[in-house]
C-alpha cells in the first residue's frame, strides 16, 4: 500500500530515503557537471581519434550499464553499432561475473567498461584480453579499485567515476539509482562526440545539466503532489500495473530505463513496449483480467480490510515521433476502450540530450518517491 501522505511531508521522505536515493536524483544535474570535469582531466576532450571505431562494445554489470549501452546505441544510430557484451556466471556477484569479446573484436573495435563498483576480477580480465586483441579501451569506474591498475596496465583510458560522500559510505550502490546513471554516462557520451558517433559536445552536455537542475526543482520533495509531475505520476502507480509506451527515438530508452527503476528501487513489475508496435502486443493485456472494467465487483470491495485489485495503467513517455506520424490517439482509445486509465509525459522543447534527460529525470524521481512511500 502507497502511504500518500508521506508524499507530502518531506521531512517523513528524508527519514525514509536510507538508500540517498531523493539526494541522488535531486544532484543528477551536479553529478553531471562533476562527471564531464573527470573526463576533461583524463583527457577525453583532447582526444584526436584516427576514425570512427567499427563497433564500441560496452561491459558492466547491472541495470546502469545495459541502460547506458541502450541510451548510447540510440543516440549513435546504425552508423556504428554499439552492443553491450551481457556477463556469464553463477551469481550476480561481482567475484562471479565474467565477460567474453565476440571473436571479431579486433583493432578498429573500442571497449568501453562501465561499473559503480570496480572490483570485479571478470572485467579486469576483459580489459587484459581487449589488449591482447589490440581494442581501445575505456573505462569509467571508482578511482582506487583493481579495475584501475587493470585499464592502466593494458594502456587504457580511465575516468574516476564522480561519487558523492554519502554513495561512498554505501557498501553496494543500486545500479538504478539516478546518481549512478549520469556518473557513469556522462564521460561516455563526451568520449563517444570525440570519436564522431553522436553529438555531444561539452555545451550540449551542460544543458543537460541545466534541464535535470530545472526537473529537481519541478520534482522535488518539497513541491507538492498535485503541482509535481513525479510525485502525481507515483501517486496513480500506487496499485497499478505499469504499461509503459513510448513512441519517439528517445523516449524508448526512458521507457526502459523506467521499467528496470521500478522493478529494483521500487519492487514493482512493469511491461514497455514502443508504439505502434505496443498496440498490438498489449491489446490483450488491457483486455484481460488486469483491465480496470475486469472486476465489477470491485466497486463493493471493503477498501480498509481487503487489498485492491492490480489494474494495468498505461504510462505513455513521448518525444517528437519519427515524420510527425503519432499512434498516440489510437493509444489513448484504445486505454480508454478498456476502460484503462492512462498518464503521459511529455518533455520540453530542447536538444535530443536534453529532452531525453527530462524524461529520465521524471520518471527516475517517480520511481523513488514509490519506493518511499511504498516503504520498499
Amino acid at each position: 500500500m502507497l502511504d500518500e501522505s508521506l508524499l507530502d511531508t518531506p521531512e517523513a521522505l528524508s527519514e525514509a530515503d536510507r538508500r540517498g536515493l531523493l539526494r541522488g536524483a535531486a544532484e543528477a544535474g551536479a553529478r553531471v557537471r562533476t562527471a564531464a570535469r573527470h573526463a576533461a582531466e583524463a583527457g577525453v576532450n583532447d582526444l584526436k581519434p584516427d576514425g570512427r571505431p567499427r563497433a564500441v562494445l560496452i561491459a558492466g554489470p547491472g541495470a546502469a550499464a545495459i541502460c547506458a549501452a541502450d541510451l548510447l546505441g540510440t543516440l549513435a544510430g546504425p552508423g556504428s553499432p554499439v552492443i553491450r557484451l551481457a556477463p556469464t556466471g553463477v551469481a550476480p556477484a561481482a567475484g562471479a561475473l565474467r565477460w567474453e569479446l565476440p571473436g571479431w573484436a579486433g583493432s578498429v573495435d573500442l571497449l568501453l567498461i562501465t561499473t559503480p563498483d570496480g572490483t570485479e576480477p571478470g572485467l579486469s580480465l576483459l580489459a587484459e584480453a581487449a589488449y591482447r586483441r589490440g581494442c581501445t579501451v575505456v573505462a569509467v569506474a571508482p578511482a582506487r579499485t583493481p579495475l584501475t591498475e587493470a585499464v592502466e596496465g593494458a594502456h587504457g583510458l580511465f575516468v574516476p567515476m564522480a561519487t558523492a560522500p554519502y554513495e561512498q559510505e554505501e557498501e553496494e550502490l543500486a545500479a538504478s539509482a539516478p546518481g549512478v546513471l549520469w556518473a557513469l554516462l556522462t564521460p561516455l557520451l563526451a568520449l563517444l562526440d570525440r570519436t564522431g558517433l553522436l553529438s555531444a559536445p561539452p555545451d550540449a552536455i551542460e544543458k543537460v545539466a541545466d534541464r535535470l537542475d530545472h526537473i529537481a526543482e519541478r520534482c522535488g520533495p518539497a513541491i507538492a503532489t498535485y503541482s509535481n509531475p513525479a510525485k502525481t505520476l507515483a501517486a496513480e502507480l500506487a496499485d497499478a500495473l505499469p504499461v509503459v509506451w513510448t513512441e519517439g527515438t528517445s523516449a524508448g530508452p526512458a521507457g526502459r530505463r523506467f521499467a528496470a527503476a521500478l522493478a529494483e528501487l521500487a519492487g514493482r513489475p512493469a511491461v514497455v513496449s514502443e508504439l505502434p508496435e505496443a498496440l498490438a502486443a498489449h491489446s490483450a493485456l488491457l483486455a484481460g483480467p488486469l483491465a480496470a472494467s475486469a472486476d465489477p465487483d470491485d466497486f463493493f470491495r471493503d477498501r480498509v480490510e481487503e487489498a485492491p485489485a492490480l489494474h494495468a495503467r498505461v504510462v505513455l513517455l513521448r518525444d517528437r515521433p519519427i515524420g510527425g506520424l503519432t499512434a498516440a490517439p489510437t493509444a489513448r482509445d484504445l486505454a480508454l476502450s478498456h476502460d484503462t486509465p492512462i498518464s503521459e509525459l511529455e518533455p520540453e522543447e530542447g536538444g535530443e540530450l536534453e529532452t531525453l534527460a527530462e524524461l529520465i529525470a521524471i520518471t527516475d524521481f517517480a520511481a523513488v518517491y514509490l519506493a518511499l512511500a511504498s516503504g520498499a
